[in-house]
């Protein structure tokens, strides 16, 4: 049977389904909640079971802990309803009228810009154009049933070609596929937009980004959107991106990056190698990334924080970042770069 769920503070009803997680019902009566990976591994979409019983279904323990749930917290992307729900959580006004869809599309271009980073340009059919926010992701269906999700690196004002940036490593099915026998005109199809990593842009308040690898993808797309607001409204939030890698090969556009520095009084660029190479001839900053944005911030009480890629990496720095620098809870923004819903094993780039 149904149950029926109210979100606060909103007052928002709907209806779940059976077999419906709070999220797929939320999503599907058009009351985007906060949510990234819909696997139970990032927490994006945790919030609070103020009245009524979940079934709390498969999630990581590190996640959502035991002390946790006895204080009534959820994650809704998991989370089956049992009764009738109270729940207490954001949401997020921006995507509400951006329609999930499935298209084609067509492998326009490749570019091997790192040892194990591809970028691949995606070409819609001529009458189809995909509405998003810069930030979203999409999920590639794979002939097989399974699903990888890859960030949107392009802004949604540059949208002729779909923009993904794919990293190599052992086990990734699709990555695999794509560095060895994908090739241009190749066709996939896709589902999206998906995902709540977007820019809000509804304060202006100085933004802090902290990327590792490919968590660059969805921040360039972010990036150049507020450079496009900026010449077209004269926006100038102050932004400053750490993107964090191991070497100096890994910052595959550390060109772009630098380049807008130059051209934006309001942008700065600080890359940061955790195993810089003697062949690098590094002088920058060294260490983990996160760490690097605590030793140049002393308090974060007055910003925003947009934080994507490894797991390990968002974690920390939200812990940290709100427990030691004083940053707002409510402005953390988040994608981890998390395992595949549909295959664990299978991780996000």
């Amino acid at each position: 049977m149904a149950h029926q769920i109210t979100i606060m503070p909103s007052g928002h009803v709907l209806f779940a389904q059976p077999g419906e997680t709070v999220l797929q019902a939320a999503l599907r009566e058009g009351f985007p909640l906060p949510y990234g990976c819909r696997n139970g591994a990032c927490g994006t979409c945790k919030g609070k079971i103020v009245q009524g019983a979940v079934d709390y279904g498969s999630y990581s323990a590190a996640t959502l802990t035991e002390m946790e749930k006895q204080a009534g917290m959820a994650l809704f992307c998991c989370a089956s309803p049992l009764s009738e729900l109270v729940i207490e959580c954001r949401e997020i006004g921006a995507i509400k009228d951006i329609k999930i869809k499935t298209l084609p599309c067509r492998v326009q271009k490749m570019e091997h810009v790192a040892p194990d980073v591809m970028i691949i340009y995606l070409k819609l059919p001529a009458n189809e154009r995909l509405q998003f926010l810069a930030g979203q992701y999409i999920d590639i269906l794979m002939k097989d049933g399974k699903r990888r999700s890859f960030s949107l690196a392009n802004a949604p004002h540059d949208d002729e070609l779909l923009q993904l940036h794919v990293r190599n490593y052992s086990g990734g099915t699709f990555a695999e596929h794509v560095f060895s026998r994908m090739k241009e005109r190749d066709i996939l199809r896709f589902e999206g937009p998906l995902g709540t990593f977007f820019l809000r842009e509804d304060s202006d308040k100085p933004i802090v980004f902290v990327a590792s690898g490919t968590g660059f993808a969805p921040v360039k797309g972010i990036l150049e959107h507020v450079f496009h607001i900026k010449n077209t409204r004269g926006s100038a939030r102050k932004m400053v991106l750490y993107w964090g890698n191991r070497t100096k090969a890994d910052l595959y556009m550390a060109n772009l990056a630098d380049s807008w520095q130059r051209e934006h009084d309001n942008f700065t660029f600080i890359p940061v190698l955790s195993e810089a190479l003697p062949a690098d001839d590094w002088n920058g900053r060294n260490g983990l990334v996160h760490q690097a944005v605590l030793q140049d911030f002393s308090d974060l009480s007055g910003h925003q924080v947009y934080a994507c890629g490894a797991p390990a990496m968002v974690e920390a720095a939200h812990r940290d970042f709100t427990s030691l620098r004083g940053l707002p809870e409510e402005e953390f923004f988040s994608d981890a770069f998390t395992a595949s819903r549909v295959n664990p094993d299978d991780a996000r780039p």
